[in-house]
């Protein structure tokens, strides 16, 4: 798809570089990210259960998510440091395609966005089932990691349309 925008993070020679957010004003940002892991049927009841032999599975995925959004700007080369004022991690089992769903919303008082945390949250939490699962299932899959809805900023309100 062709976009008439250019890309922010690209000066005029074509350099990457850090946005100046210096001028913008400062709102209220919030973003919200999903992804899913499949798995088999038994992990996932592991999983729900809380039997699994690392413990806490959500639990644990949990907190990586909140790390994962604090500490995207280490992660992200081109990422701003934020002040986040809120991260909360709210994971779902899906039991007919077996996996489990997290959502992840973002937010802070800043002069950018926060998607990219949302982002890395969804990954970090989802990378943390697989690792403590990994003994009981090396198959699992994840998948349809998106950014589900942003808000605040110059560029205005977005919410994904689902399919």
């Amino acid at each position: 798809m062709y976009h008439s925008k250019r890309l922010s993070h690209f000066d005029k020679a074509g350099q990457a570089h850090m946005v100046d957010v210096g001028g913008k004003p400062e709102t209220r940002r919030i973003a919200r990210a999903s992804g899913t892991i499949r798995m088999e049927r038994s992990t996932l009841k592991v999983i729900l259960s809380g039997t699994a032999s690392k413990g806490d599975v959500l639990g644990v995925a949990r907190v990586a998510a909140i790390q994962g959004a604090k500490r995207t700007s280490d992660l992200i080369p081109l990422c701003h440091p934020l002040r986040l004022t809120r991260v909360a991690a709210e994971f779902s089992a899906e039991k007919r395609r077996p996996g489990v769903r997290l959502v992840v919303t973002v937010e802070t008082v800043g002069r950018t966005g926060v998607e990219m945390e949302a982002l890395t949250a969804v990954s970090a939490g989802l990378l943390t089932i697989y690792d403590m699962c990994k003994a009981v299932d090396r198959a699992m899959v994840i998948e349809d990691i998106k950014l589900l809805e942003k808000a605040g900023g110059r560029s205005g309100h977005f919410r994904r349309r689902e399919r």
